[in-house]
């Protein structure tokens, strides 16, 4: 799942770069308003982590403009202005959650799973499909009664797979979805991944559309 970071601060881009890749998170980061309102435009991205101490334009102007431009991508507003008119403002503007810093990793990540949860509809952390099941917190797939925990690619390889279970990604999409910016991505990498969760939990977790891609079944 990709998440794009709007971040000016190196030493807090970095740990959360590096945080949200070990939890399947594949991050693209940039620092400045400007930057970020042209990556808004591009797309692509399942959740916005918003700093709003930016340079070129401030995170509340980004947020707008994205708004008014109809970009509805959920936003989680990272920041340390803790007083209640920014608070209030950022969450009018349309940004789905406000977090001040300093804050804890865990909590950073519930709140994400959370707003994705809301977005998908959900009120569970698993995602279910047939006889396959996904654990959003610890990692854990489940298939015909093979448990097995997966790494943080091969879970982000399942996740957007059983966000629509019955639904065919192909090959492009699926790297558009977990990996990032300036990633050299090998021509069997996909292929390499299913392998991997195949071996794993069974074959029947993942099944091939011939000339279309990969799905999960239908509950």
């Amino acid at each position: 799942m990709r998440v794009l970071l709007i971040e000016d601060d190196r030493m807090i881009g970095e740990g959360l770069s590096h945080g949200l890749a070990a939890e399947g998170y594949s991050v693209d980061w940039v620092r400045d308003g400007p930057t970020a309102e042209t990556a808004l435009r591009v797309g692509g991205h399942a959740m916005v982590l918003l700093d709003l101490g930016l340079p070129g334009a401030d995170g509340l102007q980004v947020l707008s403009s994205a708004r008014t431009a109809g970009n509805d991508t959920s936003v989680l507003i990272i920041t340390a202005r803790d007083g209640l008119d920014s608070r209030v403002a950022g969450l009018d503007l349309g940004a789905d959650d406000y977090m001040v810093k300093p804050f804890e990793m865990r909590e950073l990540l519930a709140r994400m799973r959370a707003i994705l949860r809301r977005r998908a509809g959900r009120a569970s952390a698993r995602l279910v499909a047939a006889e396959t099941e996904l654990d959003t917190e610890s990692h854990v797939l489940s298939h015909a009664g093979t448990v097995a925990v997966l790494s943080a690619r091969e879970y982000a390889l399942m996740h957007a797979l059983m966000e629509r279970p019955g639904r065919i990604l192909s090959r492009a999409q699926i790297e558009e979805r977990i990996y990032g910016w300036g990633e050299e991505v090998e021509s069997n990498a996909v292929d390499a991944l299913i392998l991997t969760v195949r071996r794993k939990v069974g074959k029947g977790a993942i099944l091939n559309v011939r000339g279309a891609g990969w799905m999960v079944p239908k509950p």
